[in-house]
């Protein structure tokens, strides 16, 4: 009999025989591979089983995180160009202007409050553009209850005025010249957005002692605060298109 068998193998070509060398043949039921996820789901509906659907939720936070991260990635190239001493390109422009579009789309006013939050905090934008959002995310649900409340506004104003007021003292007594130009133009630029804002300037009347205005003119409030405190109602730092 081993004879026999012999003679068989001889007779099975070689290259045959090695395809199969050091393969072992596990014995009992072969594992199980699993099929792919839509047959799986076709599967379930076939047997009339529950299919989880996606989280409405869940998908438009999806889609609102990525319209915010696309949209500060935008401001952050933005950004970078300025701090560069460069203009902003065309394409650049292009691309704030869709990404606008497109935060708009799944979060109203969205791009305006981040916009708000990223010039006064610029980090944000470049964190955001990153991919780590929990600051901006933080950041614009704060924009978001300054615009949406005129009192909060007002307190905002105010906070922010004094901040810069204060800042442009230290810079001026520390020589650094460059940042308190910088500063005062930010301050330029806070008064010139009353002269658009008449909600915000009529909330700020009764506050002009906190914002160092000591006597009354009869100027409008901005151009009040530009000449108190001596300063051009100028341009600073922006995105506009």
């Amino acid at each position: 009999m081993r004879e026999r068998i012999a003679a068989i193998v001889r007779k099975v070509p070689e290259q045959v025989r090695g395809m199969f060398d050091g393969l072992r043949l596990q014995t009992g039921a072969l594992p199980e591979i699993p099929a792919p996820p839509q047959m799986q789901r076709q599967g379930q509906l076939d047997l009339g089983l529950p299919v989880a659907t996606p989280n409405p939720e869940a998908v438009a936070r999806h889609a609102r995180t990525e319209a915010l991260k696309r949209h500060a990635r935008a401001v952050d190239a933005v950004f970078t160009a300025q701090d560069q001493g460069q203009q902003a390109t065309p394409e650049q422009h292009r691309e704030l202007a869709d990404a606008r579009k497109a935060f708009e789309a799944v979060r109203p006013h969205g791009w305006r409050d981040a916009e708000a939050a990223y010039a006064n905090d610029p980090s944000l934008a470049a964190d955001a553009a990153r991919g780590r959002v929990n600051r901006a995310i933080r950041a614009l649900q704060t924009e978001t209850e300054v615009r949406t409340n005129p009192r909060s506004r007002a307190d905002r104003f105010v906070q922010r005025w004094q901040e810069l007021d204060t800042m442009s003292t230290v810079q001026y007594q520390a020589g650094d010249m460059s940042g308190h130009k910088a500063t005062r133009a930010a301050m330029g630029d806070m008064a010139k957005s009353l002269m658009r804002d008449p909600q915000l300037e009529s909330l700020l009347a009764n506050r002009k002692h906190e914002l160092g205005i000591m006597m009354n003119s009869g100027r409008s409030l901005g151009a009040e605060l530009a000449f108190n405190h001596g300063i051009d109602i100028g341009r600073g730092r922006g995105l506009g298109l």
